[in-house]
């Protein structure tokens, strides 16, 4: 269950709740992971251009999207909250775990992880327009970033549909949560990243992570983020499109 506006005065709030923002692929990591779960859950979208009261109490070190609340306690950044559901809602009942329970396999994602956060993010930023740089190169420097992205799909893969294997895993939300701002800038920067030549792999696994159940309406419509920036560019800077 997700929600655009907090509950009535007469409603309790949910035991889960996201404050969160359709355009944020951090955003999209959390909702993933829930969906994957099986958890209930409410999205409380935030205003563009502004930061709610709710927001401020509950991450007033970052003041930044997403924000976890559990049962009222909050928890922020992406990657640290797609962590603690895995904990929370373990698996059972056909859930798949988010990350691998082998502890070396686990740190390996962990590494991966930081990496597309490290070049993935940055350079979608450039390539959008709301950061200066020279795009050609930041094209180039993402292409060289997802061709190894490619080659630790093989091996993280096995040979399987996902870096996590049978299923979506913690590093198909990681990456995958950046799917509709990669398209939104190809379109805005007049680029190719994600080529089918040149990353067949990554490219066949783009198309099966987003048509997944529990990605398919949660991945923003390109052309919508690309709209979007046209509307909101002189802003983008100070509202949190790319928050972690």
């Amino acid at each position: 269950m997700s929600s655009s506006s907090t509950s009535g005065p007469a409603e309790p709030a949910a035991a889960v709740r996201v404050l969160g923002s359709w355009t944020s692929p951090f955003v999209m990591r959390v909702v993933v992971a829930l969906k994957l779960k099986g958890v209930e859950y409410e999205l409380l979208q935030e205003t563009r251009g502004k930061k709610s009261e709710l927001l401020l109490r509950s991450n007033p070190v970052h003041k930044k999207i997403p924000v976890l609340l559990h049962h009222g306690k909050p928890l922020a950044e992406s990657l640290v909250i797609v962590e603690y559901i895995d904990e929370v809602w373990p698996a059972s009942d056909g859930a798949p775990a988010i990350l691998p329970r082998d502890p070396y396999c686990r740190a390996v994602e962990r590494f991966w992880a930081q990496y597309i956060d490290d070049k993935i993010l940055p350079g979608l930023r450039v390539l959008r327009g709301s950061v200066a740089g020279d795009k050609d190169q930041t094209a180039g420097e993402m292409s060289t970033a997802l061709q190894r992205l490619e080659e630790a799909f093989v091996k993280c893969s096995q040979g399987k549909e996902y870096f996590g294997g049978d299923s979506i895993g913690y590093l198909d939300i990681a990456l995958g949560s950046f799917l509709g701002w990669i398209k939104a800038v190809e379109k805005i920067a007049s680029v190719e990243l994600l080529n089918e030549t040149k990353l067949p792999i990554l490219a066949v696994w783009a198309d099966r992570f987003c048509a997944h159940p529990a990605v398919v309406d949660v991945v923003p419509d390109a052309d919508k983020l690309v709209e979007f920036t046209v509307q909101y560019g002189a802003v983008l800077n100070t509202v949190n499109v790319l928050p972690k």
